[in-house]
């Protein structure tokens, strides 16, 4: 072990009692990280958070086992562009195995390791992959479902039907429905990707997909118009109120104020007017 100048000498020389001093945590062979983990694991237990000793041997613990972090990291080599963030949240997953472990437990701290590490990855791309926010339990049921999906299709032969999927996942058919629904928001494609190439200008999926909305020219206007009705008076907004809301009749109108039709006409008329004016200026009518 050139990297571990074991003897009291060097134990006193960091000021830690009883272990050893690791000049290079992480160049420490496997086989000797694993009984020196055990020596270090037997330290901690004794030695009260927060002081230096405490800290020298816990960060040293976390040096040594980061190849863990790295051989549970191996399984996503296909995320090659996440991998900095994968080592990331595996350590998080390596400090929480270490606090957690006692020797007491006779288990290698390797085999109790890798279960938090590689459950640490797996959560982190369950709460970060999805295009689109879901709850967690469909994030869940999308990969149960996936799973189900898989074994049918390779037993029967065809895709399964929902309620074949149901009965698998031990789930009511609206929940696969659910789950299926939830799936969509896995992933998301830009409305600038292109579909595809020639000769021609490339299409684009917004091209092809959605149409223009009538409706979001109403809200528009209405958003314009609220400013503007809120600086009538009160017996104007009140006329546009029955005509407009209540849906009467100018007659009706005039019978609950009190006056005739043709001058409920007229008081509508100079209302439309000012209104359309301020909202399109240059307006005559």
């Amino acid at each position: 072990m050139s990297v571990v100048t074991a003897s009291t000498t060097t134990a006193n020389q960091t000021g830690v009692t009883g272990l050893p001093e690791v000049t290079d945590p992480g160049k420490v062979a496997p086989r000797d990280a694993r009984a020196l983990s055990k020596l270090f694991f037997d330290r901690l237990s004794a030695l009260e958070e927060g002081t230096a000793e405490y800290q020298y041997a816990r960060n040293t613990l976390i040096e040594m086992n980061m190849p863990l972090v790295r051989y549970a990291a191996g399984r996503f080599r296909n995320r090659a562009d996440e991998m900095e963030d994968i080592i990331q949240v595996g350590t998080i997953g390596l400090i929480k195995a270490i606090d957690r472990f006692e020797l007491s437990r006779e288990v290698e701290f390797p085999t109790f390791a890798i279960p938090y590490i590689v459950g640490e990855i797996k959560r982190f791309f369950r709460d970060t992959s999805w295009a689109v926010h879901v709850p967690r339990r469909l994030q869940e049921a999308r990969v149960e479902l996936a799973k189900a999906t898989d074994e049918l299709s390779s037993r029967l032969g065809r895709s399964p039907t929902i309620a074949e999927l149901a009965a698998a996942m031990g789930l009511d058919e609206e929940e696969v429905i659910e789950a299926r629904v939830a799936a969509n928001g896995y992933t998301s494609a830009s409305l600038d990707a292109t579909l595809g190439g020639g000769d021609d200008a490339e299409t684009v999926l917004a091209d092809v997909i959605g149409e223009e909305d009538p409706a979001m020219e109403l809200v528009e206007n209405c958003h314009a118009l609220s400013p503007l009705i809120a600086e009538l008076d009160q017996r104007d907004r009140q006329l546009l109120h029955l005509r407009f809301v209540e849906e009467l009749t100018q007659a009706q109108i005039g019978e609950r104020l009190g006056i005739s039709q043709m001058h409920v006409s007229r008081l509508l008329s100079r209302i439309l007017r000012r209104l359309r004016q301020d909202m399109l200026p240059g307006t005559t009518s």
